[in-house]
């Protein structure tokens, strides 16, 4: 004799309709990750599976989606921005590594063009007694050197580089300077009243070496100057074409 079982609220699923349900939920599980997860209950409290949330599950996976790429295109966008960023202050550091760079190599050529110009011994003044003037008052018979206008104490100046070869008391020429020029002639200057500079002394062009005066034989306050090819006496050549030659207008 066949039992069958009354229906009622009371009635347990059949273990078909369990089974169903829960393989429902497993494949949901496993297509949709958290979706699934979310949707499992509902199939496991055997509801219709229009009627378990499904299709708000997957909004929510489609809204997670979205965050996730825009969170992937916003970071995105942050590191190309850093990239151009730091690009720009590439090539912002270079630009002024090279304006450093340029600054350095003017300021080198100033200073190359400054040591190798010429300038004139006694500023606004001009040649009172030129070369090879004759008379009696020169023990060679004529003038070795120029003699430039000049008041006692009126700055004499260095006019070119070049190292201090000797200073002190030269005769006739009363407290004289002589310089090795960086060109390998020499300079000189006489009749001092003061000398300002020592022997082996580096010099440059316009630099304050002494003050004018009227020392040795003269017969009144003035600097005499030399252009010489050696430091001793008698290798003199013209002081004007000299200075000329160096752009010294006289």
């Amino acid at each position: 004799m066949a039992f069958t079982c009354a229906t009622g609220k009371h009635r347990r699923p059949s273990r078909v309709k369990r089974t169903t349900t829960n393989a429902v939920g497993v494949a949901a599980l496993t297509t949709t990750g958290v979706i699934g997860a979310l949707a499992a209950p509902a199939f496991a409290a055997g509801t219709p599976v229009d009627q378990t949330g499904l299709i708000r599950a997957v909004s929510m996976g489609d809204e997670v989606a979205a965050k996730i790429d825009a969170q992937a295109a916003a970071q995105k966008q942050a590191a190309e921005l850093k990239k151009a960023e730091e690009a720009a202050r590439k090539r912002a550091a270079e630009k002024a590594a090279q304006e450093r760079a340029a600054k350095v190599r003017a300021a080198r050529e100033a200073e190359r063009r400054r040591l190798n110009a010429f300038v004139a011994p006694v500023f606004h003044s001009y040649v009172s007694t030129g070369y090879r003037t004759g008379g009696s008052l020169w023990s060679s018979g004529s003038h070795t050197g120029i003699d430039f206008h000049a008041a006692g104490g009126t700055p004499v100046h260095a006019v070119g580089s070049g190292t201090v070869v000797e200073t002190g008391w030269g005769g006739a020429y009363g407290n004289q300077i002589v310089i090795r020029m960086n060109d390998g002639t020499y300079t000189q200057y006489g009749h001092l009243s003061s000398i300002g500079v020592s022997a082996g002394q580096r010099v440059t062009p316009g630099q304050q070496i002494a003050l004018s005066g009227a020392t040795g034989n003269v017969t009144g306050p003035h600097l005499h100057f030399e252009a010489r090819t050696s430091p001793e006496y008698g290798s003199d050549m013209d002081p004007v074409a000299y200075l000329r030659a160096h752009g010294v207008n006289v």
